[in-house]
């Protein structure tokens, strides 16, 4: 079964790996375990991975966290992975201020903040979804067809598109796998479970650990090497 991944690099770093020793991910050995797990049947048939550049200005470890993912990049490239830009857009804005918990929001107090927002990651990831089931649906000549799509996020925006594909492509087989970490309680998104055949709801700090790059991984031209800090 020919198996397209789409992959929200920034739900993937905050969701799953932030504040670990698994950022060095190797990605493609990851979904392939998952997926193969769900259904022996599963080949992957490309990974698709969406980002926006860290910014600098607004990043903890400041021009040595944009290096580190431009680093990380540069592996996932090795190993066959797509990747899609997306952009962030940080402009000024007024919120109300956080007292505590107990203190309920009040418009009468707000403060100047600077507002980061990653803008077209999602637009991007639902198009090329259902562009890639568009193709291989009308091109007769293809003689591989992907047959399931499995969507890595746990976006609730992202189900829009999904319901799209199962609507105008049943064909196509639709999973997600939800990259938040088992033993942090979040709330599983019901939306996605929804519009999906299957879905997995949590990855293991074991999954994790069994499947990093290399400290050092071959490119076309210097190695890409795993930052010190990480």
């Amino acid at each position: 079964m020919q198996t397209a991944f789409f992959v929200d690099g920034y739900n993937v770093f905050y969701g799953l790996l932030a504040g670990t020793a698994y950022k060095w991910l190797d990605l493609p050995s990851l979904l392939h375990a998952i997926a193969h797990e769900n259904d022996p049947r599963s080949v992957a048939a490309g990974i698709h991975y969406f980002t926006s550049p860290v910014q600098p200005a607004l990043a903890t470890r400041g021009e040595t966290s944009k290096r580190a993912q431009d680093t990380y990049v540069r592996a996932l490239k090795a190993r066959g992975v797509s990747i899609y830009w997306g952009r962030h857009r940080v402009d000024h804005r007024r919120a109300p201020r956080f007292v505590s918990r107990k203190v309920p929001v009040s418009r009468d107090d707000q403060v100047d903040i600077w507002h980061l927002e990653e803008k077209e990651t999602d637009v991007r990831l639902g198009i090329a979804m259902y562009r890639l089931a568009a193709q291989h649906y009308w091109v007769e000549q293809c003689r591989t067809p992907v047959e399931q799509i499995v969507l890595v996020s746990g976006d609730t925006d992202m189900t829009p598109a999904l319901e799209a594909l199962r609507e105008d492509f049943p064909h196509v087989r639709i999973g997600v796998i939800v990259p938040h970490r088992k033993g942090i309680e979040r709330n599983p998104p019901g939306s996605l479970k929804n519009a999906a055949d299957w879905m997995r709801r949590h990855i293991t700090p074991e999954e994790l650990a069994a499947n990093q790059f290399p400290s050092r991984v071959s490119t076309r031209k210097k190695p890409a090497v795993k930052p010190d800090y990480w």
